[in-house]
């Protein structure tokens, strides 16, 4: 019979399930994400509450065949991150955009280290705009959404659109527009320049909000209300 191990995994959503229970969706290194329930205990002291807290790293074990697995075992794999202000609402931003768009169960090692990254540089430095649009760009490569940057040499216009089915087009009446110099910068890895920045940011939270549909993510009023 397989023994199920330890791995290293963050906490990214929680809420109650039935009594003494919680609903967890986990980013873990070798399964990616994974929601599972777990028994928390009457006790608001229980020691599996206090260890289910975001950006706390984390070893957990999980059980079952279903897409809702168990949590078996959880114990602190770290000290917690310290993130407050504009940094933590940046990491609540993060964890959201798994939460909304990640498939669970898809291994996806390379952006849980991508992920441990981001909020080491937002704890570390504070708000990061480049570790952000970094981070972004990781999460739309998992997707299948990897930006083909070696099609811009291809067309002749000085701006481009971005169109999710067919990547970047000459411009398009329908679809905002972008520097083509920006984006070239961008997949150079310039993010130093202001203009690229601002471009990346525009490009991603425009190709983010596509993706979401009609349900803006709830983090970002955490910066309307600062």
């Amino acid at each position: 019979m397989h023994t199920p191990q330890p791995q290293a995994a963050f906490l990214l959503h929680s809420r109650p399930y039935q009594e003494h229970k919680l609903l967890v969706e986990l980013l873990t290194a070798e399964d990616g994400k994974v929601a599972a329930v777990v028994y928390a205990g009457k006790s608001a002291k229980s020691n599996k509450k206090a260890l289910l807290q975001p950006f706390l790293p984390l070893a957990v074990t999980l059980k079952g065949k279903s897409q809702l697995k168990s949590l078996q075992t959880i114990e602190a794999n770290g000290k917690s991150l310290l993130l407050s202000g504009e940094p933590l609402y940046c990491s609540f931003y993060v964890n959201e955009l798994l939460v909304r768009l990640l498939p669970e169960q898809v291994p996806c090692p390379w952006l849980f280290e991508r992920y441990q990254q981001t909020l080491a540089c937002l704890a570390e430095q504070g708000v990061d705009q480049q570790a952000l649009r970094q981070f972004e760009l990781a999460l739309l490569e998992e997707l299948g959404i990897g930006l083909d940057f070696f099609a811009l040499q291809s067309i002749q216009t000085d701006t481009v659109s971005f169109n999710l089915d067919s990547g970047f087009t000459e411009p398009l009446s329908s679809l905002p527009t972008y520097s083509k110099t920006a984006l070239l910068g961008i997949a150079s890895g310039e993010f130093n320049d202001k203009a690229n920045l601002y471009t990346a940011k525009t490009l991603m939270r425009n190709i983010i909000n596509q993706l979401l549909g009609n349900k803006p993510l709830n983090s970002r009023s955490l910066f309307d209300k600062k």
